[in-house]
């Protein structure tokens, strides 16, 4: 019972065969799917409020200043940038420009990136395996849980997934006929999303140059020669900018936030680089695992099983089995094919991509948060398209030269009349699909406990039908199909509508229901059920106090500000008053007139420590608010001899108290200048808040 392929090696030469003519349920199809992503992901949007506050500030701030809008910086004084390149803040700060500042106009267009995703992940995989695997392909992507997640939030995975989408079909245009337009393009996409979330980005690189070199239709020396111009056209389209950084002097530009030394290189190769395969991670509050040796920490146990945990099975993982499995078949299957067969080439591309992108994230010992999968998402969704379809088909035996086998052109590899082990292949898919979605289901045994009989009943019937489904006449086949689909996407669309009816905020969010022991490191202890905030007595952070010294800081597990505590306890990390390091500053309406009053007259209307505390300030305030240390609060900017001056010279109107302290490295500079404010100005508390009027005289003390 073996599934082979005729032997194409010593086949001819031949121009492509024109595309088969769509059936009429095609178009119809597509655009039922595109809508109904577009409802998924922009119904109820503004129940997000401002999402990720720290990248919102950023857009506000790039809305209001063009020099604010090209360096990424967190307010419009430029004072410091967010801790990533900044291609995803221009698209939102454009749409904020032409639509004002607001919930929409941030959101919408993460939304509108997603609807793209799908769009063209249906045309790469419509190119070579059909409408059918092209529409399969697209509505996995579109029902990912952690997909509905990121293009309803503004972090930059939204874009970069489009990107690396583009990327792939530039790369498939490009192996049909050796194109080096499209070569380069599939280069340049790379290279935006490198300026959208840095080396992220490269984990692409791997499947594309190896696909191109193995299966382009052309000599070895031009497929080279085409590869170093696709390099050539990545380094140029990441580089500009990164260069322009470089060479301005610092003193003309704002501080790079995640860095120690003020450098985007640094930045790129250290904290958002090496850094996270490492663990070793500067600045970073909490750290990795990778740097003590053990090789755990609040990121989690790295490992091969950290895809299907807890803490991230829910969020990507309902087809990764059977994706895994669709991936070894198609392998197996074009193992005599051709060099330049397309159908193997897209099983390159594709599985490359995803081996690739999860073993980067399952190893990883730096900073890992469950939202990255949504890199896999694409992926995923093609292989199991592919792989669905092209056992399908070949179930009974698909006919060599009939329009659907000869999709792929004339290097497609359709499979001899009469393959059983088709069959066997798609019901051991079915069948580990479906135990595998009752298994992510059980973790949430509260949550619609029904669904998980149905999904495991439904898809186990499913299986045997399909053992059986040769023997039977065609209409019956369509309707196990159908069944098929339903039975392996219920889950994860179960897990969709729910992200899509939840409101996200914060640093951190999660897709789905909220699951039990699946706090911010992943296992039992380390938070609340929906992504709480490292480990210790209720689910706070261990060992750091926040508060100032005059400001009601504790020491108990957990940052402590103006009666919100992140991360404590289940549920959340949503607390009232001042920010931290996951949520922005929440003001009352008197602080907020308090820092309006006479603004014009300072760079900065206040100082705070850490980015998104920061940032709640100046999205209520509409005005510059200096974010002390960047996002952790520990960059090295200012030091407390440039505060002081800043204060002398009348920039800075208000020090607000609160904010992230302390973290296992980088700088203290924060909390030096928290404890000279607290020591030698008076404190006021307003609306719950500590504030320091930094134009008063100085106390004697």
């Amino acid at each position: 019972m073996t599934l082979t392929l005729p032997n194409a090696t010593t086949r001819p030469a031949q121009p492509p065969p024109a595309t088969p003519k769509n059936p009429v349920w095609v178009r119809p199809a597509l655009l039922l799917l595109l809508a109904g992503t577009g409802v998924l992901y922009l119904w109820g949007l503004s129940a997000s409020g401002w999402a990720n506050a720290f990248y919102s500030a950023a857009v506000q701030a790039g809305a209001t200043s063009w020099k604010a809008f090209f360096f990424g910086s967190s307010d419009a004084s430029n004072f410091i940038t967010v801790d990533k390149t900044p291609a995803s803040l221009w698209v939102m700060a454009l749409s904020a420009r032409v639509f004002g500042v607001n919930t929409w106009s941030i959101l919408v267009p993460q939304a509108l990136e997603g609807v793209a995703a799908v769009g063209l992940l249906y045309a790469t995989v419509r190119r070579w395996s059909g409408p059918a695997a092209g529409l399969l392909a697209g509505a996995v992507l579109a029902l990912t849980p952690v997909a509905v997640l990121m293009f309803r939030f503004n972090n930059p995975d939204a874009l970069l997934t489009l990107l690396l989408v583009a990327a792939a079909y530039a790369m498939t245009r490009a192996l049909e006929n050796a194109s080096t337009k499209w070569v380069v393009l599939a280069g340049a996409f790379v290279g935006f999303g490198f300026l959208t979330k840095m080396l992220q980005a490269l984990l692409l690189v791997p499947a594309l140059g190896l696909v191109y070199l193995v299966c382009a239709p052309t000599s070895l020396r031009r497929r080279l020669v085409q590869s170093l111009a696709g390099l050539a056209a990545l380094v140029v389209s990441a580089g500009w900018w990164i260069a322009i950084v470089e060479l301005i002097p610092a003193r003309d530009r704002p501080y790079i936030g995640g860095s120690q030394h003020n450098s985007i290189l640094e930045l790129t190769l250290g904290y958002n680089g090496l850094g996270r395969l490492s663990g070793s991670e500067t600045g970073s509050v909490g750290g990795g695992g990778g740097g003590n040796g053990a090789g755990t920490g609040m990121w989690g146990q790295p490992g091969l099983a950290r895809l299907f945990g807890s803490e991230v099975g829910g969020q990507i993982s309902w087809l990764l089995p059977a994706a895994l499995i669709l991936l070894g078949a198609g392998l197996w299957l074009t193992r005599r094919a051709a060099r330049t067969d397309r159908i193997r080439a897209a099983f390159l591309l594709w599985g490359g991509w995803l081996l690739v992108t999860a073993l980067t994230f399952s190893l990883m010992r730096g900073i890992f948060h469950a939202y990255y999968t949504v890199a896999l998402a694409p992926a995923v969704g093609a292989l199991v398209g592919m792989g669905v379809v092209m056992l399908w088909r070949n179930r009974q035996g698909e006919p060599a030269d009939s329009p659907l086998s000869r999709q792929g052109g004339p290097a497609s590899s359709p499979l001899r009349r009469g393959a059983p082990a088709a069959n066997i292949l798609l019901a051991i898919t079915m069948a580990v699909t479906a135990v595998w979605s009752f298994t992510l289901l059980d973790r949430t045994s509260g949550w619609h406990p029904w669904l998980r009989v149905a999904v495991l009943v439904g898809g186990l019937a499913v299986a045997l039908g399909v053992l059986v489904s040769g023997a039977l006449p065609a209409r019956f086949g369509r309707v196990i199909a159908s069944l098929g689909i339903v039975a392996a996407l219920a889950g994860p669309a179960g897990y969709a509508l729910s992200t899509a009816a939840s409101a996200h905020t914060g640093a951190i969010p999660t897709a789905g229901p909220a699951v039990a022991g699946a706090g911010f490191g992943g296992g039992p202890g380390r938070g609340g059920a929906r992504g709480g905030f490292g480990g210790g007595p209720g689910g706070g952070f261990p060992g750091t106090q926040n508060g100032g010294t005059q400001n009601g800081g504790t020491q108990n597990g957990g940052f402590q500000a103006g009666g919100g505590q992140l991360g404590g306890g289940p549920g959340g990390t949503r607390g009232g008053g001042m920010g931290g390091l996951l949520d922005a500053a929440t003001p009352s309406s008197q602080l907020v007139s308090l820092l309006k009053q006479n603004s014009g007259a300072y760079t900065w209307a206040a100082a705070a420590v850490g980015s998104n505390n920061a940032a709640g300030y100046q999205l209520a305030t509409g005005l510059p608010v200096m974010a002390i240390g960047g996002f952790n609060g520990s960059d090295p900017a200012p030091t407390l001899a440039q505060f002081q001056a800043d204060v002398a010279a009348r920039r800075i109107h208000y020090f607000i108290g609160g904010g992230p302290m302390r973290s296992s490295s980088g700088s203290s500079y924060g909390q030096q200048i928290a404890s000279w404010v607290a020591a030698h100005y008076p404190a006021t508390t307003v609306g719950g808040t500590t504030v320091y009027d930094l134009t008063q005289p100085a106390s004697s003390s």
